[in-house]
């Protein structure tokens, strides 16, 4: 009966699935040809670097990322504690800046000295990075709303719907390595939050997320996440962590050094102390920037 009403649900979105298939496919094409020309000059708009040269970008992305609700110019986040955590072993002070995530992966892909995160690592990205070390667990599912859940058993199933993605984020990578096309089943964003805002109204008919994403933005919203959100498909293949990643114009120096002070991290036990409290569903205060010191 869930299969009959699901081909039901589809057959009724074959009807709007062209709408808008040119601009989507233009947009897409534009993005593609515009970014590398665009960012071979030193970008515009980017928070001036450090004494060292080192900036960092990210995007908004709760709970690993996001402005902090007191200070808005401020970025906090499981994610984002564990990079200032690295930053204090090294005795480094440098601004956060979020920005759209196309926007911050090609930053940190054309420029040195450009720490990106939280960045997934997949084989299409492998050669594009030099990879400092995981920061964050991870667990990617397409989810769809409860009140019409979608039951996959796999990923080829998902092509007759309509798919919440990012521009650019690993998920919509993915999907589109697998066949997927935007402006066709994938309608591309530049914010987590307007896609679960697209899944609950009924605009789309599935989300790529991590789950910790996925139940932390519907809190937001004012839902129960064990109400709103339905697993439909595990993506194992999408990997199980985030990372902090250099582009390859970066010295191999500076990433070992990074690379080294995120171990020093990890070992201390601050790293585990810092996922505890996020998984807990706390917004636990920046422990870094209180004064907590990894042991020594």
């Amino acid at each position: 009966m869930n299969q009959v009403r699901q081909e039901g649900h589809a057959r009724g979105l074959s009807r709007r699935r062209f709408v808008g298939l040119g601009a989507g496919l233009g947009a897409g094409l534009g993005t593609t040809l515009g970014w590398p020309t665009a960012l071979q000059a030193e970008p515009r708009g980017l928070v001036p670097a450090t004494e060292d040269g080192l900036r960092i970008v990210t995007e908004e992305l709760p709970p690993y990322n996001f402005a902090s609700p007191q200070e808005s110019q401020r970025m906090t986040g499981l994610s984002t504690q564990v990079v200032q955590a690295v930053l204090r072993q090294l005795h480094l002070t440098a601004p956060i800046q979020s920005m759209p995530w196309a926007r911050a992966y090609e930053l940190a892909r054309l420029h040195k000295d450009v720490l990106i995160y939280s960045i997934g690592r997949s084989k299409e990205r492998e050669s594009h990075f030099k990879w400092v070390g995981t920061i964050a667990p991870t667990d990617f599912y397409l989810f769809s709303h409860a009140r019409h859940p979608i039951t996959l058993r796999r990923l080829e199933e998902a092509k007759p719907f309509q798919v919440a993605t990012v521009n650019e984020d690993i998920g919509e990578q993915f999907l589109e390595g697998q066949g997927f096309v935007k402006g066709f089943n994938l309608q591309s964003s530049v914010r987590y939050e307007h896609n679960y805002d697209k899944l609950r109204r009924g605009r789309v008919d599935l989300w790529i997320m991590t789950e910790l994403a996925a139940r932390y933005i519907a809190r937001r919203s004012g839902d129960d996440p064990d109400r709103a959100l339905h697993k439909s498909l595990a993506l194992p293949e999408l990997g199980s962590a985030w990372y902090m990643a250099f582009g390859n114009k970066t010295s191999d120096a500076q990433v070992e050094r990074f690379r080294l002070a995120l171990d020093e991290v990890k070992r201390s036990g601050l790293h585990d102390h810092i996922l505890q409290q996020w998984r807990e569903g706390a917004e636990p205060r920046d422990l870094v920037a209180h004064g907590r010191e990894p042991r020594r």
